[in-house]
């Protein structure tokens, strides 16, 4: 009997680790998670969106709309951010950041000023916004390459 070939890639494994980090999230609309993996294809930093640590979820708000300091807007540190300052690893230069969502503009400039040079991300849920038209702009001119991933596969293990 052979090894199983069945198995998920290197990009399915991070993508995953990103999407199960994405369910820690509190976000009562959109769960985001990532993933960042050094040239070693050592994962070195995880996160998600959330409150900064030491500000409490059950008092700011999770709203979309309204008066901007009664929506989660101004609060949230996205996913990106997140494991950027959560690595374990103080240098990210040639890293791979996983992501659930295409970043934001704001993300796109931690990415970029970390030495981050691949973004693969799953969706692209807001491609028309000036958020994401500037991130790919500048996301594009420090050379960060970036790469949807479509996984096709269901994941299953056998215990």
């Amino acid at each position: 009997m052979g090894k199983r070939t069945d198995y998920i890639s290197w990009d399915e494994y991070f993508m995953s680790v990103a999407m199960l980090s994405a369910m820690r999230s509190k976000d009562p609309n959109t769960q985001v998670g990532a993933c960042i993996v050094n040239q070693d294809l050592k994962i070195v930093g995880t996160g998600y969106n959330g409150f900064p640590k030491g500000c409490s979820d059950d008092e700011l708000p999770w709203g979309r709309e309204g008066n901007p300091l009664q929506t989660k807007y101004p609060f949230v540190c996205h996913a990106e951010l997140n494991a950027i300052l959560n690595s374990i690893s103080r240098d990210l230069r040639g890293c791979t950041l996983y992501v659930v969502m295409f970043p934001c503009n704001e993300c796109a400039k931690a990415i970029i000023q970390s030495g981050i040079t691949e973004v693969v991300y799953r969706d692209n849920k807001y491609p028309d916004s000036d958020s994401v038209k500037a991130s790919t702009i500048m996301l594009e001119q420090a050379g960060v390459k970036l790469r949807q991933l479509v996984q096709n596969k269901t994941l299953e293990i056998r215990i």
